[in-house]
């Protein structure tokens, strides 16, 4: 259904598909099929915004996740692909994640700030108790705001970014990581600045801004009022979430979040 100033496209996937609805388009995308024996996981993706592909994004992570862990999707591709200050549809309802076994936010809405459409979304999360991943341009959405809910939901807080670089990733010694390649450097990507890391966070990886040599976060974990969620500020561009290694760190986070390491 098209709406005032932008568009609206949702999608529900069964059995690994991926089905994305743009007014009258449709894609198809077939995911690899993972082992049958684990439960099947009710998924929500959040992906929609501006400055990035996030149709292409959507299935990259559709097929990567969905060939370790058995899941029917729900996709939300809502809301201006131009602007910064998309109130995504999906977040209508007080109880509009309570159906999900985890909602992963892919979204990007740097200039909405009004604080009862922010904490709809994080006492959605602390309520249902529903785990969470948040993905590169979620830790800019709703930057705005003078309330923190959604930063302490987060894990950390940024407002800025570096110009696009391949950034070396540094590991710690976590199982979540451990036996990704040590020497890994990201495709052409955005370094996050991180002005605050929240209490209780874990880091994962880290980088170097080559500006000033400090070191942020690129990946953790964490858990506030009894609701996992892992982060990465990494996966701008189409080039780095096509590199395996990334889809890897993706899978991972999931796993970590729904309780199956």
């Amino acid at each position: 259904m098209a709406r005032p100033g932008g568009w609206e496209r949702r999608a529900v996937i069964r059995g690994g598909r991926l089905a994305v609805l743009l007014l009258t388009a449709s894609v198809m995308v077939a995911a690899q099929q993972p082992p049958a024996a684990e439960p099947r996981v009710k998924a929500l993706l959040i992906s929609a915004g501006a400055f990035h592909d996030y149709l292409h994004q959507s299935r990259v992570f559709v097929e990567a996740v969905g060939a370790a862990v058995p899941v029917d999707w729900t996709i939300a591709l809502q809301g201006s692909a131009r602007g910064t200050t998309t109130r995504y549809p999906i977040y209508g309802r007080p109880d509009w994640a309570a159906e999900f076994d985890i909602v992963v936010h892919n979204e990007c809405s740097a200039d909405v700030g009004d604080p009862a459409f922010i904490r709809r979304i994080t006492e959605a999360h602390r309520t249902s108790r529903v785990p969470a991943m948040v993905v590169h341009c979620a830790m800019h959405s709703y930057r705005s705001a003078t309330v923190d809910d959604w930063r302490e939901f987060l894990g950390v807080t940024s407002r800025v970014h570096t110009p696009q670089f391949r950034i070396p990733v540094q590991w710690v010694d976590d199982p979540i990581v451990r036996g990704l390649p040590a020497d890994w450097t990201t495709p052409m990507d955005e370094l996050y600045v991180i002005e605050k890391v929240w209490p209780g966070v874990r880091p994962l990886a880290t980088a170097v801004d080559y500006r000033d040599q400090q070191a942020y976060p690129v990946a953790w974990v964490h858990e506030i009022d009894g609701v996992r969620v892992f982060g990465t500020t990494l996966g701008h561009g189409s080039v780095t979430w096509d590199d395996p290694v990334y889809q890897q760190l993706l899978v991972r986070g999931f796993r970590w979040a729904i309780g199956r390491p």
